[in-house]
C-alpha cells in the first residue's frame, strides 16, 4: 500500500497530494494518507464520497490523522 505522508502541510494540500496519488492507482488499490491538518478530516472524507472512492479507516493518534482510502 502506497502512503501519502501530508504531515505539517495545510489545506489544501493534504487533500491536493491525496487527488493526486488517486489519480496513479488502478480501482481497488488502497492508499495511506497522514495528516495533521484537522480540516484534512472533513475535507478527504467528502472528496472520497464525492469521487467514489471508499473511505477504509479513519484513525487519530498523536495529533496525526491516518486515512486508508480505496479507490473507486
Amino acid at each position: 500500500m502506497q502512503t501519502v505522508d501530508a504531515t505539517d502541510l495545510k489545506c489544501p494540500m493534504p487533500l491536493l497530494k491525496t487527488k493526486l496519488a488517486l489519480a496513479d492507482m488502478q480501482t481497488g488499490e488502497q492508499v495511506q494518507v497522514v495528516a495533521t491538518d484537522i480540516g484534512s478530516t472533513k475535507d478527504i472524507p467528502k472528496f472520497v464520497d464525492r469521487a467514489g472512492h471508499k473511505l477504509v479507516s479513519l484513525n487519530e493518534q498523536n495529533h496525526r490523522h491516518y486515512f486508508v482510502i480505496e479507490k473507486g
